[in-house]
Protein backbone atom coordinates (compact mmCIF):
# COMPACT_ATOMS: atom_id res chain seq x y z
CA UNK A 1 0.00 0.00 0.00
CA UNK A 2 1.21 3.24 -0.64
CA UNK A 3 -0.88 6.38 0.10
CA UNK A 4 1.17 9.44 -2.13
CA UNK A 5 -0.15 11.66 -4.46
CA UNK A 6 -0.88 10.72 -7.66
CA UNK A 7 -0.06 13.75 -10.06
CA UNK A 8 -1.38 15.18 -13.62
CA UNK A 9 -0.42 17.17 -15.43
CA UNK A 10 -2.04 18.98 -18.74
CA UNK A 11 -2.06 22.17 -20.31
CA UNK A 12 -4.70 24.05 -18.79
CA UNK A 13 -8.58 22.31 -17.77
CA UNK A 14 -8.63 19.31 -20.23
CA UNK A 15 -7.29 17.43 -18.18
CA UNK A 16 -9.84 17.52 -15.75
CA UNK A 17 -11.65 15.17 -17.79
CA UNK A 18 -9.01 12.81 -16.96
CA UNK A 19 -9.22 13.30 -13.29
CA UNK A 20 -13.03 13.10 -12.82
CA UNK A 21 -13.29 9.47 -14.36
CA UNK A 22 -9.41 8.94 -12.02
CA UNK A 23 -11.57 9.77 -8.80
CA UNK A 24 -14.46 8.11 -10.21
CA UNK A 25 -12.65 4.91 -10.29
CA UNK A 26 -10.02 4.89 -7.50
CA UNK A 27 -11.64 6.53 -5.00
CA UNK A 28 -9.56 6.04 -2.41
CA UNK A 29 -6.64 7.75 -4.35
CA UNK A 30 -5.20 11.61 -3.70
CA UNK A 31 -4.28 13.76 -6.66
CA UNK A 32 -2.82 16.47 -7.45
CA UNK A 33 -3.31 18.37 -10.50
CA UNK A 34 -1.18 20.84 -12.51
CA UNK A 35 -2.98 22.81 -15.47
CA UNK A 36 -0.68 25.13 -17.33
CA UNK A 37 -3.49 27.90 -18.24
CA UNK A 38 -1.08 30.53 -18.63
CA UNK A 39 0.60 29.06 -20.98
CA UNK A 40 -2.27 27.04 -22.68
CA UNK A 41 -2.46 26.04 -26.02
CA UNK A 42 0.35 23.80 -26.34
CA UNK A 43 -0.80 22.50 -29.89
CA UNK A 44 1.08 25.52 -31.83
CA UNK A 45 4.05 25.60 -30.03
CA UNK A 46 7.36 23.95 -31.03
CA UNK A 47 8.28 20.72 -29.37
CA UNK A 48 11.25 22.51 -27.65
CA UNK A 49 8.46 24.52 -25.61
CA UNK A 50 6.06 21.78 -24.83
CA UNK A 51 8.53 19.40 -23.76
CA UNK A 52 10.63 22.84 -21.05
CA UNK A 53 6.63 23.38 -20.22
CA UNK A 54 5.74 19.61 -19.33
CA UNK A 55 9.53 19.56 -17.44
CA UNK A 56 8.42 22.43 -15.63
CA UNK A 57 5.19 20.76 -14.17
CA UNK A 58 6.83 17.39 -13.77
CA UNK A 59 9.54 19.18 -11.38
CA UNK A 60 6.57 21.07 -9.73
CA UNK A 61 5.17 17.69 -8.44
CA UNK A 62 8.21 15.64 -7.90
CA UNK A 63 8.43 18.34 -5.38
CA UNK A 64 5.55 16.52 -3.72
CA UNK A 65 6.40 13.07 -3.29
CA UNK A 66 4.17 11.45 -6.21
CA UNK A 67 3.86 8.00 -6.37
CA UNK A 68 2.87 8.13 -10.20
CA UNK A 69 2.27 11.12 -13.14
CA UNK A 70 0.31 10.78 -15.34
CA UNK A 71 0.85 13.31 -18.86
CA UNK A 72 -3.25 14.01 -19.25
CA UNK A 73 -2.69 16.02 -22.73
CA UNK A 74 -2.31 14.36 -25.77
CA UNK A 75 -0.13 16.90 -27.40
CA UNK A 76 2.64 16.62 -24.20
CA UNK A 77 2.25 12.82 -24.37
CA UNK A 78 3.05 13.17 -27.97
CA UNK A 79 6.70 15.15 -27.84
CA UNK A 80 7.48 14.36 -24.05
CA UNK A 81 6.25 11.10 -22.90
CA UNK A 82 9.51 8.82 -23.49
CA UNK A 83 11.94 11.59 -22.13
CA UNK A 84 10.25 11.85 -19.14
CA UNK A 85 9.43 7.85 -18.44
CA UNK A 86 13.43 7.55 -19.09
CA UNK A 87 14.04 9.87 -16.12
CA UNK A 88 12.00 9.10 -13.66
CA UNK A 89 11.64 5.92 -11.50
CA UNK A 90 8.04 6.62 -11.07
CA UNK A 91 5.29 4.78 -13.42
CA UNK A 92 4.63 7.72 -15.73
CA UNK A 93 1.03 7.24 -18.07
CA UNK A 94 0.07 9.07 -21.33
CA UNK A 95 -3.11 9.93 -23.13
CA UNK A 96 -2.34 8.03 -26.87
CA UNK A 97 -1.78 4.76 -26.53
CA UNK A 98 -5.16 3.72 -24.10
CA UNK A 99 -7.01 5.56 -26.95
CA UNK A 100 -5.83 4.25 -29.35
CA UNK A 101 -6.12 0.57 -28.12
CA UNK A 102 -9.60 1.10 -27.03
CA UNK A 103 -10.32 2.59 -30.72
CA UNK A 104 -8.82 -0.70 -32.13
CA UNK A 105 -11.27 -2.56 -30.17
CA UNK A 106 -14.55 -0.86 -30.88
CA UNK A 107 -14.07 0.30 -34.76
CA UNK A 108 -15.77 -2.74 -36.97
CA UNK A 109 -14.75 -1.32 -40.44
CA UNK A 110 -11.32 0.17 -39.27
CA UNK A 111 -12.11 3.58 -40.41
CA UNK A 112 -11.15 5.21 -37.15
CA UNK A 113 -10.88 9.24 -36.78
CA UNK A 114 -8.92 11.22 -35.11
CA UNK A 115 -9.54 14.78 -33.88
CA UNK A 116 -6.67 16.98 -32.20
CA UNK A 117 -4.75 19.86 -31.02
CA UNK A 118 -2.32 20.98 -34.93
CA UNK A 119 0.88 19.83 -32.42
CA UNK A 120 -0.89 15.96 -31.74
CA UNK A 121 -1.70 16.14 -35.17
CA UNK A 122 1.48 16.74 -37.08
CA UNK A 123 3.33 14.50 -35.12
CA UNK A 124 1.01 11.56 -36.27
CA UNK A 125 1.10 9.48 -33.26
CA UNK A 126 -2.19 8.51 -33.67
CA UNK A 127 -1.92 6.73 -36.79
CA UNK A 128 1.70 5.11 -36.19
CA UNK A 129 0.63 3.88 -32.66
CA UNK A 130 -2.71 2.68 -34.21
CA UNK A 131 -0.36 0.90 -37.44
CA UNK A 132 1.55 -0.53 -34.77
CA UNK A 133 -0.71 -2.41 -33.75
CA UNK A 134 -2.97 -3.30 -36.72
CA UNK A 135 -2.24 -3.06 -40.35
CA UNK A 136 -5.56 -2.88 -41.62
CA UNK A 137 -6.67 0.42 -40.33
CA UNK A 138 -7.43 3.60 -42.20
CA UNK A 139 -7.06 6.65 -39.85
CA UNK A 140 -8.33 10.04 -40.71
CA UNK A 141 -6.75 12.67 -38.06
CA UNK A 142 -8.14 16.40 -38.22
CA UNK A 143 -6.86 19.25 -36.12
CA UNK A 144 -9.64 21.31 -34.15
CA UNK A 145 -7.22 24.10 -33.08
CA UNK A 146 -10.35 26.32 -31.73
CA UNK A 147 -11.47 23.24 -29.50
CA UNK A 148 -9.20 24.09 -26.57
CA UNK A 149 -10.16 28.08 -26.52
CA UNK A 150 -13.53 27.25 -26.16
CA UNK A 151 -13.24 24.94 -22.90
CA UNK A 152 -10.50 27.41 -21.51
CA UNK A 153 -13.04 30.36 -22.40
CA UNK A 154 -16.26 27.97 -20.08
CA UNK A 155 -17.97 28.49 -23.84
CA UNK A 156 -18.34 24.44 -24.29
CA UNK A 157 -22.20 24.78 -23.99
CA UNK A 158 -22.38 28.05 -25.84
CA UNK A 159 -24.00 28.29 -29.08
CA UNK A 160 -20.71 29.73 -30.54
CA UNK A 161 -18.88 26.25 -29.49
CA UNK A 162 -21.79 24.35 -31.68
CA UNK A 163 -21.52 26.20 -34.56
CA UNK A 164 -17.82 25.92 -34.50
CA UNK A 165 -17.61 21.80 -33.55
CA UNK A 166 -20.50 21.22 -36.40
CA UNK A 167 -18.43 23.12 -39.22
CA UNK A 168 -14.92 21.92 -38.28
CA UNK A 169 -16.24 18.21 -38.18
CA UNK A 170 -17.88 18.33 -41.59
CA UNK A 171 -15.34 17.02 -43.16
CA UNK A 172 -15.99 13.77 -41.44
CA UNK A 173 -19.30 13.52 -43.13
CA UNK A 174 -17.20 12.59 -46.67
CA UNK A 175 -15.72 9.47 -45.13
CA UNK A 176 -16.51 6.12 -43.30
CA UNK A 177 -15.35 5.83 -39.51
CA UNK A 178 -17.42 4.51 -37.21
CA UNK A 179 -14.78 5.21 -34.58
CA UNK A 180 -13.65 8.85 -33.25
CA UNK A 181 -11.04 9.19 -30.77
CA UNK A 182 -11.43 12.36 -29.44
CA UNK A 183 -7.64 12.95 -28.76
CA UNK A 184 -7.14 16.22 -26.59
CA UNK A 185 -8.33 15.85 -23.25
CA UNK A 186 -10.11 19.08 -23.38
CA UNK A 187 -12.60 17.55 -25.86
CA UNK A 188 -14.80 15.49 -24.10
CA UNK A 189 -16.16 18.98 -22.81
CA UNK A 190 -17.55 18.89 -26.19
CA UNK A 191 -18.56 15.74 -26.18
CA UNK A 192 -23.00 16.27 -27.11
CA UNK A 193 -21.77 18.35 -29.39
CA UNK A 194 -19.40 15.99 -31.36
CA UNK A 195 -21.76 13.31 -31.12
CA UNK A 196 -24.09 15.28 -32.39
CA UNK A 197 -22.03 17.14 -35.75
CA UNK A 198 -20.82 13.43 -36.33
CA UNK A 199 -23.67 11.34 -35.81
CA UNK A 200 -24.97 8.93 -32.83
CA UNK A 201 -23.64 5.41 -35.40
CA UNK A 202 -19.56 6.81 -34.48
CA UNK A 203 -18.36 5.94 -31.49
CA UNK A 204 -16.75 8.35 -29.23
CA UNK A 205 -13.44 7.52 -27.44
CA UNK A 206 -12.00 9.59 -24.40
CA UNK A 207 -8.45 8.82 -24.45
CA UNK A 208 -8.18 10.34 -20.81
CA UNK A 209 -10.61 7.81 -19.92
CA UNK A 210 -9.09 5.06 -21.24
CA UNK A 211 -6.10 5.84 -18.97
CA UNK A 212 -7.47 6.03 -16.19
CA UNK A 213 -7.82 1.94 -16.88
CA UNK A 214 -4.34 1.50 -17.37
CA UNK A 215 -3.56 3.71 -13.95
CA UNK A 216 -5.58 1.12 -12.39
CA UNK A 217 -4.20 -1.76 -13.55
CA UNK A 218 -0.93 -0.72 -12.89
CA UNK A 219 -1.47 0.89 -9.39
CA UNK A 220 -2.60 -3.21 -8.78
CA UNK A 221 0.41 -4.54 -10.47
CA UNK A 222 2.86 -2.68 -8.47
CA UNK A 223 1.36 -2.61 -5.69
CA UNK A 224 0.97 1.16 -5.42
CA UNK A 225 -2.97 1.37 -4.42
CA UNK A 226 -3.27 3.68 -1.25
CA UNK A 227 -4.98 1.99 2.04
CA UNK A 228 -8.91 1.98 2.25
CA UNK A 229 -8.39 2.26 5.59
CA UNK A 230 -6.08 5.39 5.52
CA UNK A 231 -7.33 9.21 6.01
CA UNK A 232 -7.25 10.45 3.04
CA UNK A 233 -5.83 14.04 2.15
CA UNK A 234 -7.99 16.20 -0.09
CA UNK A 235 -6.94 16.74 -4.09
CA UNK A 236 -4.86 19.43 -5.06
CA UNK A 237 -5.53 21.53 -8.22
CA UNK A 238 -2.40 24.14 -9.28
CA UNK A 239 -3.01 26.89 -11.99
CA UNK A 240 -0.34 28.76 -13.91
CA UNK A 241 -3.37 31.19 -14.63
CA UNK A 242 -6.03 32.67 -12.97
CA UNK A 243 -7.65 30.69 -9.81
CA UNK A 244 -11.50 31.88 -10.27
CA UNK A 245 -12.25 30.54 -13.98
CA UNK A 246 -10.03 27.46 -13.35
CA UNK A 247 -12.28 26.72 -10.31
CA UNK A 248 -15.26 27.40 -12.04
CA UNK A 249 -14.53 25.28 -14.78
CA UNK A 250 -12.89 22.36 -12.13
CA UNK A 251 -16.30 22.49 -9.89
CA UNK A 252 -18.66 22.28 -12.94
CA UNK A 253 -17.26 19.16 -14.41
CA UNK A 254 -16.05 17.47 -11.27
CA UNK A 255 -19.57 18.39 -9.61
CA UNK A 256 -17.24 19.29 -6.58
CA UNK A 257 -18.05 22.03 -4.60
CA UNK A 258 -14.85 24.03 -2.49
CA UNK A 259 -12.23 22.42 -4.56
CA UNK A 260 -8.56 23.55 -3.84
CA UNK A 261 -7.13 26.12 -6.21
CA UNK A 262 -3.61 27.53 -6.21
CA UNK A 263 -2.24 29.58 -8.42
CA UNK A 264 1.74 28.95 -9.02
CA UNK A 265 4.69 30.01 -10.94
CA UNK A 266 6.66 27.71 -13.02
Amino acid sequence: MNNKPIGLIDSGVGGLTVMKEAIRQLPNETFYYVGDTKRCPYGPRTEEEVLDFTWDMVQFLLKKDIKMLVIACNTATAVALSNIKDKLSIPVLGVIQPGSLAAIRMSKNRNIGVIATQGTVKSEVYPQTIQQKTTDANVVSLACPTFVDLVERDMYTSEEAWKEVRDTLQPFNQTDIDTLIMGCTHFPLLRPLIQEAVGKKVELIDSGAETVNLMSTILDYEELNASKNSQKSAHQFFTTGEVEPFQKIAEQWLKQSDLNVQHISL
